[in-house]
């Protein structure tokens, strides 16, 4: 009883509704089993408390990323003081400040089996079998190092069909859409948000963003990782994008920039507070054991809404289905893009760009790789003055044109200090003729612009250049062509 009195000592409980074990909680009948409780907890660090009832209290270990599923791994548990019996449905928020400050609910509770209790051993291991709502099987935790402890689960997972949730994830892609899809009902629409797509992985209070050409980008965004506290026991990959609101609330691709590429700890958090970013998640791809990339666009989509992602820096933005040029004329009216069209019975296609998702723009934009500049003149001398552009089409490096304005002067001199090192002597475009007075790079640098058409020669009219796009492989972009 001495860690529990420990446990009364750490408290002070005028503040809480918190148990503080001084009246003694009975068990429901003598001979009924003893009984275990996992609370999920809200503290500093989301963790889980997984509880069992011995001797007149609650035996107790933190469990960092929730009970284990499945016997392929082992979860961190940190034996921690014995908690009151009263404690075991506790429910409700510790106020901040106090021991174990967050909320706390209750994730399953039921009754158990021993096989084996060996607390006091040199070896300490306990062997249990737990029945519960959701955990229904034999456990066993065994001392490591001093209070760390591991989980592991002897039995096979409880649901035969659940896999593992994939490590990696190429996102699925959109054909460009020459106006707006019928049948109309056989479409859901979502606007289409001007940022960098990310792909979260989030199991066991843990995270991991990576934009699609796999760039582990987490620690660039750090407002985002909270993420993983609001989705707690859920193991999940979400598919979304990453979005800086600009004036007004609309998104900005030219703010984004601003948290593009950063790496120094003092100006992601310098940054963080001028251009603080949203993470709009629109599918989800795996769900707790389940890969949902075989199921349709509107089971996903139900799977996404009842994750209920509604935070400061994260969304579920709407889908409707049907009625796509009332979506199309709200983009345009939010000074948005356009929209995105979805197959309600589209399968999630992994890595492939499929027609059965479709970009409907309100103004035609698309990534370009940059091949080469021309000087400055005037108040741009020293800087480029316009950049040559050009897509992939096979092997083939295709002009498409040159781009001088929408540029700032500090994306003037970045761009200068990004392109010098990967200058070359002749030209890298196999089809069409740039200019001779144009410094040649290598095409390894992307940029995303915005334009009115594409001419008959196949250049840009009335280009306009929005950021670069480090995000996407140079070797991937490819002119987009419109899909009835």
């Amino acid at each position: 009883m001495g860690k529990l009195r420990d446990y009364r000592a750490k408290r002070a409980f005028t503040k809480t509704s918190e148990p503080s074990g001084s009246a003694p909680a009975g068990r429901p009948s003598p001979s009924s089993p003893p009984r275990f409780v996992v609370q999920e907890h809200h503290a500093t660090r989301l963790h889980w408390d997984f509880r069992l009832e011995r001797d007149g209290v609650l035996v107790s270990w933190a469990v960092p990323k929730g009970i284990p599923p499945d016997p392929k791994r082992n979860h961190l548990a940190v034996h921690v003081e014995d908690h009151p019996l009263d404690y075991i449905g506790f429910e409700g928020q510790i106020p901040k400040g106090n021991y174990g400050g967050g909320a706390v609910m209750v994730w399953d509770q039921g009754t158990y089996e021993v096989h084996k209790w060996e607390m006091d051993a040199r070896r300490p291991e306990v062997m249990v079998t737990l029945h519960g709502r959701r955990l229904e099987g034999r456990y066993v935790l065994f001392q490591t190092r001093g209070k760390d402890w591991m989980i592991h689960r002897m039995d096979p997972p409880q649901d035969a069909q659940r896999v593992s949730m994939p490590d990696r994830l190429e996102p699925m892609t959109a054909r460009l859409g020459d106006g707006l899809p019928s049948p109309d009902r056989s479409w859901a629409f979502e606007f289409k948000w001007d940022g960098i797509r990310a792909v979260v992985f989030s199991e066991g209070g843990s995270i991991r963003i990576v934009t699609r050409n796999q760039e582990d980008v987490t620690r660039r965004y750090p407002e985002l990782r909270a993420i993983s506290e609001a989705l707690g026991s859920y193991a999940a990959v979400l598919d979304g994008e990453i979005v800086a609101l600009g004036p007004g609330g609309t998104p900005s691709f030219e703010q984004l920039q601003q948290r593009m590429g950063l790496t120094s700890e003092t100006e992601i958090r310098r940054q963080r507070s001028q251009v603080p970013v949203v993470y709009m998640a629109f599918d989800v791809v795996y769900l707790d054991g389940r890969d949902l990339r075989s199921r349709p666009y509107l089971e996903r989509r139900e799977h996404l809404l009842r994750l209920a992602l509604a935070g400061p820096h994260w969304q579920t933005p709407e889908h409707r289905v049907g009625d796509g040029a009332a979506m199309l004329e709200g983009s345009s009216r939010a000074g948005l893009e356009g929209i995105m069209a979805k197959r309600v019975d589209s399968l999630y296609e992994s890595g492939r760009r499929s027609g059965a998702w479709l970009k409907i723009k309100n103004h035609l934009r698309q990534e370009l790789v940059i091949g080469g500049w021309l000087d400055g003149e005037g108040r741009r001398r020293g800087q480029p003055g316009a950049l040559l552009v050009g897509y992939w089409e096979g092997d083939e490096f295709v002009y498409a044109g040159k781009v001088g304005t929408g540029f700032t002067n500090d994306m003037l001199d970045r761009l200068a200090a990004m392109l010098a090192p990967l200058t070359r002597a002749g030209s890298p475009f196999d089809r069409g003729r740039p200019s001779r007075a144009a410094h040649f790079t290598e095409p390894s640098l992307v940029a995303e612009f915005q334009f009115a058409e594409w001419t008959r020669a196949g250049h840009l009219r009335a280009p306009s250049f929005k950021g670069l796009r480090a995000d996407k492989p140079a070797r991937d972009v490819v002119r987009e062509r419109a899909q009835p």
